[in-house]
């Protein structure tokens, strides 16, 4: 070939190079596409609690900008939907219309319960009653904060197990019991009639009800966790309607749960004691923020207490019996002011709390579910190798 055939043949080979990259770029696509599309909706699943955190820590953020300019809160919200933002969402736009309509802030969040979690929505409407709502928003943006938590201990740990370990362990056990097995029996079948399957081997790969009852009631406890995970305050309203308290009392006594709810309690009766309000209201309201029926009648207990004449540090051991509480409160009540204060170390010590405890939850039963992923993932290949051995030994001494 000299140097002037050059030309021509890049010239033949043009068409079908140019044929080869499109066809190549149409199967990355092809491929990528769904890929690209489950990715996105695992990110859009995964920080769910986030998106909805940040919704409430901006409306929060517009309602005390709006008052520190001397605007009502009622004010503050119908001037911004006035603006037509669509980043507010439609549920803010619905809450200015509830508004515009003569309700207050309170009774407008009661008609759109899905755009702030419940319990900010009970702190704003505690900071109505004492008429300074601006004064519960530390303890707002204290809650807020636990969407980190549970993201972390979701994206890390939960829910990569139970959408990817779990399933696999049934498709695998499916596919070995109907392509694999029966391909074994018919080796069995020409080797010698008659023979059975080891005993292990029947075991592992038994089709009895009990044991699909077990798998199955596994799988449903993880995915179960999975939909409260995603659920959000949704969920919650339709398993309070089913079942009044029911939730709330499995809440209170989650380790991590009680810790918050704890801290929730406490930094809103610091900051009602601070507003001089009397300590028997500042219990019952503290205790109706929470939003839990199980706290709400623990506040109950403290203010039938606190009407027999017990100090507050005395009657909050119904509440919460821990010492390092009752001796902070106590030093604020000498004083007479500065709860908050006084109270601020030991809601940090409650948050961390929550935080350790929340991810070594997510860490032990991700741990729990690699073991049992590798018990079975063990059990199928010693029944598997146990048949190939048989079926190696009936060869050779046939």
């Amino acid at each position: 070939m000299s140097v002037n055939d050059v030309p021509l043949l890049l010239a033949a080979l043009l068409p079908d190079l140019g044929a080869g990259i499109m066809t190549l770029l149409a199967y990355l696509v092809i491929g990528l596409a769904p890929a690209v599309g489950i990715a996105y909706a695992i990110y859009v699943l995964l920080t769910l609690p986030l998106r909805r955190n940040e919704r409430a820590r901006m409306f929060l953020n517009l309602l005390e900008l709006g008052i520190k300019e001397g605007q009502a809160p009622e004010a503050v919200i119908a001037s911004a939907s006035a603006s037509r933002d669509r980043s507010l969402g439609v549920r803010f736009h619905w809450l200015a219309a509830h508004i515009e309509q003569g309700l207050r802030l309170s009774e407008a969040l009661e008609r759109v319960p899905r755009l702030l979690p419940p319990q900010v929505c009970a702190m704003l409407r505690i900071g109505e009653r004492i008429g300074e709502v601006q004064k519960v928003f530390p303890a707002c943006r204290w809650l807020l904060r636990d969407s980190v938590s549970q993201v972390r201990g979701a994206l890390n740990y939960l829910l990569l197990a139970v959408f990817a370990i779990t399933p696999g362990l049934f498709i695998i056990l499916f596919w070995l019991k109907k392509a694999l097995l029966p391909q074994f029996m018919a080796i069995y079948a020409s080797l010698e009639e008659g023979m059975s399957l080891p005993a292990f081997t029947r075991l592992i790969f038994n089709d009895s009800p009990a044991l699909l009852a077990i798998q199955l009631g596994v799988l449903a406890i993880l995915w179960g966790v999975t939909l409260a995970y995603l659920g959000g305050p949704r969920l919650h309203g339709w398993i309070h309607r089913l079942a009044p308290g029911l939730q709330d009392g499995f809440l209170a006594r989650l380790p991590w749960r009680n810790h918050r709810l704890r801290r929730d309690f406490s930094a809103m009766l610091a900051l009602l004691l601070d507003a001089g309000a009397p300590e028997a209201e500042a219990v019952r309201l503290a205790a109706e923020s929470t939003a839990n029926q199980t706290f709400i009648r623990r506040g109950q207990r403290v203010c039938a207490r606190l009407q027999q004449g017990v100090s507050l540090p005395e009657a909050l051991r119904a509440m919460d019996n821990t010492p390092e509480l009752h001796w902070r409160l106590a030093h604020a009540l000498r004083r007479g002011a500065g709860f908050v204060r006084a109270l601020g170390g030991w809601h940090e010590a409650l948050d961390a709390r929550a935080f350790q405890w929340e991810q070594a939850a997510a860490q032990v039963l991700t741990t729990g579910l690699v073991l049992v992923s590798g018990l079975v993932v063990g059990g199928f290949a010693i029944g598997i190798f146990l048949v190939i051995v048989q079926i190696i030994n009936t060869g050779c001494l046939w």
